[in-house]
């Protein structure tokens, strides 16, 4: 049997503080708080600190979490094993994954997930915020980036092509840029931070400064901005390729595009022995989005 000091702790990390867990594991937070400084004098090392308002690991903390997530997997895939049910995957499992994306290219598909593994309890939480996967206590995230994390376990996905594009309605009233300098005079959209961009042409590395003619933190309401005829957009493929078979957009300077580090990722800390659910929803992604992703299959570019 695991210390049970060592699943109280774990359970403390996994339900957010100290009295969720406590309701959980039905023990009073007094005692709760005792039993976690016992394990803290015994094992020398501050594994948590506490504030008012949340909790966070030490790095000592960190890495006894990280181990002892492994431990209990393997521990559970021994007893199923015995059971005959380890290739079962069952428990809970967060997922989180940026808002557009998840709406469009993660929730149709979700029931097939669903309907294969009944005994996982799902939960999916869509932000495009930053999901730091120590605090938000999620199994994995869904990530769109050049940097999937240091110190994480990454599987990429998928490339992210990223093209300009404009609605007839804009084209119509403002022309299109027929160079790359063109677009200094264009109406440009771009969600807060996603300026200037970076885009890689015939001769190499192009930045394109600017201001988005609308100012927004919502990369969704940039890409309605622009379907409406407000401007020209710099869009992922994934994000606007059914705008494009439709021709609601038209793409523009095809031979731009930007820059092609930026990947999609399934992103989880590092364990031995990860959970069988994460397993089989890695493996999920896998089968929705390689070696070709759905916005690919369009046949447009």
């Amino acid at each position: 049997m695991m210390d049970p000091d060592h699943a109280l702790f774990v359970a403390i990390v996994d339900e957010g503080g100290l009295a969720a867990a406590g309701r959980r594991l039905h023990i009073s937070p007094a005692m709760m708080s005792k039993r976690l400084a016992r394990l803290e004098e015994r094992l020398g090392a501050k594994l948590v600190h506490r504030t008012t308002r949340r909790l966070a690991l030490t790095p000592a903390g960190e890495r006894l979490h990280a181990d002892l997530r492994s431990i209990l997997a393997a521990l559970d895939d021994a007893e199923r094993r015995v059971t005959g049910a380890s290739a079962v995957a069952s428990g809970p499992l967060r997922i989180t994954a940026p808002t557009s994306f998840g709406r469009m290219h993660l929730a149709p598909y979700l029931q097939r997930f669903i309907d294969a593994h009944p005994r996982v309890e799902l939960s999916v939480d869509l932000s495009d915020d930053f999901t730091d996967l120590m605090e938000s206590r999620a199994d994995l995230a869904i990530r769109i980036t050049a940097d999937p994390g240091q110190g994480l376990t990454a599987r990429q996905l998928a490339t992210n092509r990223r093209i300009l594009c404009a609605a007839p309605a804009y084209l119509d009233r403002f022309g299109a840029p027929e160079t790359i300098a063109d677009l200094k005079n264009h109406r440009l959209l771009a969600a807060d931070g996603q300026m200037p961009w970076r885009l890689v042409g015939p001769k190499g590395p192009v930045v394109v400064e600017g201001d988005s003619h609308v100012r927004t933190n919502s990369s969704e309401l940039v890409r309605e901005v622009a379907l409406a005829g407000g401007g020209i957009a710099l869009r992922s493929l994934w994000d606007i390729s059914a705008a494009l078979g439709r021709a609601d957009v038209r793409q523009i300077l095809p031979d731009y595009e930007g820059s092609a580090d930026v990947g999609l990722f399934a992103v989880q800390l590092p364990q031995h022995n990860p959970p069988a659910a994460i397993t089989a929803f890695i493996d999920f992604l896998v089968t929705l989005y390689v070696p070709t992703p759905p916005w690919d299959r369009i046949g447009l570019l």
